[in-house]
């Protein structure tokens, strides 16, 4: 949660002083940056190509995280720690994309099940205005999905509202999770260098 005032400072920092110097981390496969300035609620995301090269990057990435956290002003950080199970891009982000995640709950069968139920819809998300991507990652010991679509701009995000909670409510049947929350934010840096996983 950050200080909105000193969101833009937040920014500008990541992209000019985090993201250049977590690439030279081994096996760092980049950053992105969601912001929702009304609430202050930021989502710094590193990936790595290996649980290996994430353990690893422990050390090296504790004073970056602590830069951050200071830089944004934030209170109440946490870290949690996710497997990408689904990536899925139409095209890159643009200037002005927008994302909207939705946090799953359930036991083990229902975050597996939310892999193929999420799979299931991709070819409805490729066919909505300003669709650009979709992830999905899980964290089985907590027994938790995030999935999160990106637009390429703010009006598709609101236009895409109405099909959206109709696909979010057919995954989450599907798998026998449960929707924990929905937040929209502005996509401030992409840097993910994730490659398609479907």
């Amino acid at each position: 949660m950050a200080d909105t005032s000193r969101i833009d400072q937040g920014i500008q920092f990541v992209q000019d002083q985090l993201l250049p110097a977590i690439m030279r981390i081994d096996g760092c496969r980049g950053l992105s940056l969601l912001v929702d300035r009304a609430t202050g609620n930021c989502i710094g995301t590193t990936a790595w190509e290996s649980e290996r090269a994430m353990r690893a990057s422990e050390d090296p990435i504790r004073p970056f995280r602590e830069d951050f956290i200071a830089t944004f002003g934030g209170i109440s950080p946490s870290t949690e720690e996710w497997e990408v199970a689904l990536m899925h891009r139409n095209h890159q982000s643009r200037d002005g994309a927008c994302a909207r995640v939705t946090w799953l709950d359930g036991d083990a069968s229902a975050v597996d099940g939310s892999v193929e139920s999420f799979r299931s819809i991709l070819p409805a998300l490729d066919a909505l205005p300003g669709f650009c991507s979709a992830s999905l990652l899980l964290n089985q010991e907590g027994g938790r999905a995030v999935g999160t679509v990106l637009y390429d701009s703010a009006d598709a995000l609101v236009q895409t509202r109405g099909q959206a909670n109709a696909l979010r409510s057919r995954v989450a049947e599907q798998s026998g999770a449960e929707v924990l929350e929905v937040e929209e934010f502005e996509l401030a840096v992409a840097h993910l260098r994730i490659p398609e996983l479907v």
